[in-house]
């Protein structure tokens, strides 16, 4: 598996402004954006073993940060 840490920055480099916008404007993409940075966290530390989990814990968390990360890129579309 991989350990990368898929921060926000890594996944939506080109948008970085429009999230700083959008934070600033709507909070509810503001609890998303704190949502998706704990959520990775977990994956982050289960995948580098700092947190021992099941693997099927592992794989929901993975779903619940693709699903947060889904919402983000909803969120931007729509600003644009």
């Amino acid at each position: 598996m991989s350990n990368t840490p898929h921060t926000l920055h890594e996944e939506f480099p080109s948008d970085l402004d429009a999230i700083h916008a959008l934070k600033a404007k709507d909070v509810r993409f503001a609890e998303l954006l704190v949502e998706y940075d704990a959520v990775n966290d977990k994956v982050h530390r289960a995948e580098t073993r700092l947190d021992a989990i099941t693997d099927e814990a592992e794989t929901a968390l993975r779903k619940q940060r693709l699903a947060i990360k889904d919402a983000i890129a909803r969120a931007l579309k729509t600003a644009h």
